[in-house]
């Protein structure tokens, strides 16, 4: 996605939910629970519709690292899917490889796997993938090519998953650096965040 600047942590307090899991967020938001700025505190009032449904489409966005455009796209292609347009989009993005990557624990956060992606450090199905919004399938497997098993980050973002924990529909091999997609998942299970996205189906299709 095209670059952005502005810090995480600005983001989180915008938006008023850890969207990227980190539990420093958690206890930022505990500490400044309001926007930032100067005027900050007074801008928590009721919400309108449209700013609703802005939110929620940048709490998704910015927590799988899309760009506008990109997330449009997503979107355009969960509405033209059979099914409930919400939930294939929330799908879509699940089965992005960057995302499969962060939710195996071969990377700490979504923008590290991101970065892993695209420097070719994993197979699909026992072939390189460098593209990060490769859409991968149930049955597919994900491992961390042989030459780069020595990189720190991988391991010690492998060493730390179980405390953040692993989707029941994912199944990881720690030792042998890979991981199977038993299935793909329901919609009950993508609880972490709490998405409302019929609110960015509603603003889309105004």
């Amino acid at each position: 996605m095209a670059k952005n600047f502005t810090a995480k942590g600005k983001i989180v307090r915008r938006l008023g939910v850890n969207i990227y899991g980190n539990p420093k967020y958690d206890r930022l938001l505990e500490r400044r629970p309001t926007p930032p700025g100067e005027h900050g505190a007074g801008r928590r009032g009721k919400p309108s519709d449209y700013s609703r449904q802005l939110t929620e489409k940048q709490k998704v966005r910015f927590c799988y690292g899309l760009s506008e455009k990109q997330f449009r796209r997503v979107f355009d292609k969960a509405k033209a899917m059979k099914g409930v347009t919400g939930h294939n989009m929330l799908v879509l993005l699940e089965r992005r490889l960057d995302n499969m990557v962060f939710r195996l624990g071969l990377a700490s956060t979504r923008s590290e796997a991101r970065l892993f992606v695209r420097h070719g450090h994993f197979l699909v199905n026992g072939r390189k993938v460098d593209i990060p919004s490769y859409l991968v399938r149930a049955g597919d497997v994900i491992e961390v090519r042989e030459k780069s098993r020595k990189i720190g980050k991988i391991s010690e973002a492998l060493d730390s998953v179980m405390r953040r924990g692993i989707p029941s529909w994912l199944e990881l091999e720690r030792d042998a650096f890979k991981g199977t997609v038993k299935s793909l998942p329901a919609r009950e299970e993508l609880t972490t965040p709490v998405f409302e996205e019929q609110l960015i189906v509603e603003l889309y299709s105004k």
